[in-house]
């Protein structure tokens, strides 16, 4: 049985098509594979779970294919998905994402009126015992999830449990002003946040990094963990800094890295492992995920993460 708090996360259900040719802009007929298990809460909760921790979800598919496909993923992956509802009315989410040469990304997504936005939460759902509730802030730019999201962290605090966020803010799915100030609310209330550069200004406008993490630090935030992409990632907590170092690999598609980064580490500290080897860990997860095609399909195992760090150190 797996040791620890539970983690658990809500939010978009979707599969994903990509484009394999870069360039493209979503504008011109181009060779796309998929459909792959995705939605950035979805990605987390898969890799936590990869990791040994307890973990549950809590969203909505549509009762086909693309929705039977990504409960089968998480289930087999050791999610629990009670939590998961089926809406015989309305059709799973989907994107659909190209890429362009200097690494950059669009993306058309398919959520208003999908079986995403059916989701339904309540507070007697949640398991017994210690509780970590995983905020994306990708999910807060859809008012149906927001709210769900909003009475989970609030149903989770009151428990006594924590949160971690990502602090996702995608432009692209996050244009009005609820979305920003429930994100706001949601990483002064965060026991861990995992922020990437690219995110602080959106967080902290104005302010230099080291501000930044102050700032956080002087809210709720015990543990901060700073993806920085190629250049791997900074841990804070409690007086600690751990830089970790990066990785070299050859990116094939970055979508679930920043994903499957925060499941690895989120997962391991719930099971006792320490700052440095849970971060040193998921740096080496983010850093396998850009290697594959698909968001889910760069999810790691505890083995496969064993491999690739005996690897870089046989190299070095």
């Amino acid at each position: 049985m797996p040791s620890g708090p539970t983690i658990i996360s809500a939010g978009e259900l979707l599969v994903e098509f990509v484009s394999h040719r870069k360039g493209c802009g979503l504008e011109v007929v181009s060779e796309y594979s998929g459909p792959y298990p995705s939605g950035a809460p979805a990605i987390f909760i898969d890799q936590a779970a990869r990791m040994g921790a307890a973990t549950g979800f809590y969203g909505t598919v549509g009762d086909d294919g693309f929705g039977r496909s990504l409960v089968a993923r998480l289930r087999e992956d050791g999610v629990d998905t009670s939590g998961i509802s089926t809406d015989p009315d309305r059709t799973t989410g989907t994107a659909f994402v190209s890429y362009y040469e200097d690494g950059s990304r669009t993306f058309i997504f398919h959520l208003k009126d999908t079986a995403a936005e059916a989701i339904s939460f309540s507070a007697e759902d949640l398991p017994d015992g210690e509780l970590i509730l995983h905020v994306s802030a990708a999910s807060l730019g859809a008012p149906k999830l927001r709210n769900v999201i909003v009475q989970a962290v609030e149903a989770v605090l009151a428990r006594g449990g924590r949160i971690s966020c990502d602090p996702n803010a995608r432009p692209e799915l996050m244009r009005d002003d609820a979305a920003r100030q429930a994100l706001q609310e949601i990483v002064e209330q965060s026991w861990c946040l995992m922020p990437s550069t690219s995110d602080l200004g959106y967080l902290f406008p104005g302010l230099g990094e080291a501000a930044a993490i102050e700032r956080m630090l002087s809210a709720k935030a015990e543990i901060i963990a700073l993806k920085r992409g190629a250049e791997g990632a900074t841990l804070i907590s409690q007086g600690q800094r751990f830089d970790i170092a990066p990785h070299k690999v050859e990116e094939l598609d970055p979508t679930g890295a920043g994903d499957g980064f925060c499941g690895t580490f989120v997962g391991l500290l719930a099971q006792g492992v320490s700052l440095e080897e849970a971060g040193r860990r998921a740096n080496a997860a983010g850093a396998i995920a850009v290697t594959r095609r698909g968001p889910m399909e760069g999810n790691s195992s505890p083995e496969e993460i064993d491999a690739f760090l005996a690897a870089e150190n046989t190299r070095a």
